[in-house]
């Protein structure tokens, strides 16, 4: 009680000498009870990404810097709303996806080479992040590599254990281009595996691909087109190759 009167005699709070947490869960130690806390799965998760150059991207790539004047606002032949008109629906359902997480939701994205899939998914990925839920973003080469790897490897070492185990706990699991791996009976087995898993624990799954909803059939099995088409919210952009586009641009500004 001396204490707490002299502190506030000076002007300053009653809890002005007690530590200050980064994570109040756990207060910093890692572990609630026996059980790893959230903030340690991101901190593993910050350690694996820490040689892939993702918290550089997602500096880079992010709401902030989303820029939908990419898309055209003309109408499409088929009657279709513009391009831009579709990613504007396109991010608002992904600030919706944001703003009720954590959740049971999942979503599909579809389309050509280079009309924003990846740069929608890292804008996801670093506001989750940043709301500190854990979030795991992989490549399908990536996943399966790992799967691989803690499957059939010989010595398992703590941090291929860790990445396998990640992809099934994670609050999110982002799988990036799916379609563009050497797809096999196992591969095919173990996306169903790990869709159905994180089905199972009610965590959130993002998978972007080029291939349509038939060729994710005839690849993958019936069992994973069930599944994707049960609980996916499918988001299908359209337009041309962003990454063309911005060439173009600059070609045009230099000469």
């Amino acid at each position: 009680n001396r204490k707490i009167h002299l502190l506030k005699s000076a002007g300053f709070p009653e809890d002005y000498l007690e530590p200050v947490y980064d994570c109040p869960d756990c207060k910093d130690t890692g572990y609630i009870g026996q059980e790893p806390c959230s903030c340690f799965h991101q901190a593993m998760i910050d350690h694996l990404y820490s040689g892939s150059n993702m918290a550089k991207i997602l500096a880079r790539e992010n709401f902030r810097t989303f820029r939908e004047d990419y898309y055209s606002d003309q109408m499409t032949k088929q009657g279709l709303p513009s391009p831009r008109r579709n990613i504007q629906k396109v991010v608002e359902h992904c600030k919706t996806f944001i703003s009720r997480f954590p959740n049971h939701d999942n979503i599909l994205f579809q389309g050509s080479t280079g009309v924003g899939k990846t740069f929608l998914s890292h804008c996801i990925a670093k506001e989750i992040m940043n709301r500190g839920f854990t979030c795991v973003y992989m490549t399908a080469f990536q996943l399966f590599d790992t799967l691989a790897k803690h499957t059939f490897g010989r010595e398992k070492n703590a941090q291929q254990e860790t990445s396998a185990n990640l992809i099934f706990q994670c609050d999110l699991l982002i799988i990036d281009d799916l379609g563009t791996e050497m797809t096999n009976t196992f591969v095919a087995s173990q996306l169903f595996s790990c869709l159905n898993e994180r089905h199972l624990r009610k965590n959130s799954t993002i998978i972007s691909t080029n291939l349509s909803l038939e060729e994710l059939r005839d690849r993958y099995s019936d069992r994973v087109f069930s599944r994707i088409t049960s609980h996916y919210d499918l988001c299908k952009l359209t337009g041309p190759d962003i990454r063309m586009y911005k060439k173009r641009m600059q070609n045009i500004s230099d000469n």
